[in-house]
């Protein structure tokens, strides 16, 4: 027989029902925002939030007395579930209100909010209450910086354990602790985002949007989520202001929060040494400035015009906001192909971006490089270093197997996908844009499209997708595994 040591449920249980009381308090939130606009959503928000609440304290009665015992088994298992149980309750306004009847297309919409996908189902936004719209950029607001890192900031008991917590929501390849102490990193994690949030609100309020608008889209800007409060997007706001504005802030949100910490202090030099950075910023101009200039040669966009719609897409696409001023999928075969492959890139490590990574990119590229010497000279001893630092193996095995992993579950997933009847385009668009938690992809998802056409077992299947890009694969995937039940 197998042996199988003893998870500790009772922390487990704990510890959701902690995070459902954090999801409640953002249900109340809404249900004020909707009492202020009177559109007949105020008391969905209002059962939404007594449900939540009271399954959430009740859960924490119920397991008062659990032991503090915390491992890194306990912390993935919080990490994995806790995305589904705050999708599965987060669902509830929309089908209370009837805005999102059916319970297939609440969840997707929901579980899309909170990992910062952006994609929806939705064909009528405009129409949509605004209690429902700010439900829906809260979401994403909350899922950006990550629900973990928000309740070690908040909740001391979270104190126990919490580096586990940390390690297995933190997107990257190590967390980065800004502070020894896992709590004070998670507080200043959040601090800085909600920073960022204010400053954005304000500059964008002092434009063409409303307050409103502006709160709406600074909160899934810095999530680098991409719901709108409007159908076409930001394409909607025609001011350059506006969208050079949140430009800039997407380019923020893909940086590693830990390079905004060193900015907010001054201490540029850390930023300049990065190689993750200085490539991450390679990336944005060539890119920016390749497809303006084939823009201007195919087109009669003015020059500025090209380059904002360019900058706009590449730096919303590689961040995996998902925002859109222009469709893309007018563009030349040979534009449309580097958006593609944007969306495999994602953004920085430690940012509230989706994707592989430029990090793992940058691993890959120099490994590559690194093998071939090897092959030329084999008795050499050649290590890869990044930031002049040595990379262990394992870290370089990890990133390859990652990189397996994920296109191993891109191809699976646009097959099954095409087997539902959508044609390839779209297959691998929808795998593509859930998977690395952008939002738009290609064909019939394209970004003047939406997923309200995909069939209820593709949309469950996308919902798994998001989960695991979120958590970027192994967290879920592990959980799944026999190896970790085993003692």
């Amino acid at each position: 027989m197998k042996a199988y040591s003893m998870i500790n449920k009772k922390i487990i249980f704990k510890l959701l029902g902690y995070l459902l009381a954090i999801e409640g308090f953002f249900l109340l939130l809404s249900f004020f925002v909707a009492l202020l606009y009177d559109e007949g959503d105020a008391l969905p928000f209002l059962y939404s939030f007594l449900i939540t609440s009271f399954v959430g304290w009740v859960t924490i009665y119920f397991n008062r007395h659990a032991k503090k015992e915390f491992g890194k088994r306990e912390g993935y298992i919080i990490v994995s579930s806790v995305w589904v149980v705050f999708s599965i309750f987060g669902a509830l306004p929309f089908l209370f209100s009837q805005t999102i009847p059916d319970f297939t297309n609440a969840f997707f919409e929901t579980i899309s909010g909170f990992t910062t996908t952006g994609a929806s189902i939705l064909n009528n936004i405009e129409s949509l209450p605004h209690g429902i719209l700010f439900w829906r950029s809260i979401t994403q607001w909350m899922g950006g910086m990550g629900i973990i890192v928000l309740s070690l900031a908040i909740l001391p008991f979270l104190g126990v354990g919490g580096m586990q917590l940390f390690s297995a929501e933190v997107p990257g390849l190590t967390p980065d602790k800004l502070h020894p102490r896992v709590k004070e990193t998670a507080q200043r994690l959040w601090i800085i985002y909600v920073g960022f949030t204010v400053v954005e609100i304000l500059l964008l309020w002092a434009g063409e949007m409303s307050l409103f608008d502006a709160v709406c889209h600074s909160f899934t800007t810095m999530a680098t989520g991409g719901y709108s409060t409007k159908q076409a997007s930001v394409a909607y706001f025609t001011s350059p202001y506006t969208h050079y504005i949140i430009t800039l802030f997407m380019l923020i949100a893909g940086v590693n929060f830990t390079l905004s910490y060193f900015a907010l202090k001054f201490d540029f030099k850390k930023i300049l040494k990065n190689e993750e950075f200085k490539v991450y910023a390679l990336i944005v101009i060539v890119f920016t400035f390749f497809i303006a200039f084939s823009l201007m040669n195919v087109g009669n966009a003015s020059v500025e015009g090209s380059f904002r719609d360019a900058f706009f897409q590449v730096v919303s696409i590689l961040t995996t906001t998902g925002f859109v001023t222009a469709d893309y999928l007018l563009w030349p075969p040979l534009l449309l192909a580097l958006i593609f492959s944007l969306m495999f890139i994602g953004g920085s490590s430690g940012s509230t971006g989706g994707g592989v990574k430029v990090i793992r990119v940058i691993v890959i590229m120099k490994n590559c490089y690194f093998e071939l010497k090897r092959l030329i000279h084999p008795k050499a001893v050649i290590p890869m270093r990044l930031n002049k630092k040595a990379v262990p193996q394992p870290l370089v095995n990890n990133v390859l197997a990652f990189i397996v992993f994920y296109l191993l579950i891109f191809m699976v997933g646009s097959v099954i996908m095409a087997g539902m009847g959508l044609d390839m385009e779209s297959a691998m668009g929808s795998v593509a844009a859930t998977l690395g938690n952008i939002g738009p992809g290609l064909g019939s998802v394209g970004p003047v499209e939406n997923f309200e056409h995909i069939p209820v077992a593709g949309k469950w299947l996308l919902s798994f997708f998001m989960l695991l890009g979120r958590l970027e694969i192994f967290t879920v995937l592990i959980v799944f595994s026999p190896a970790f039940w085993k003692k």
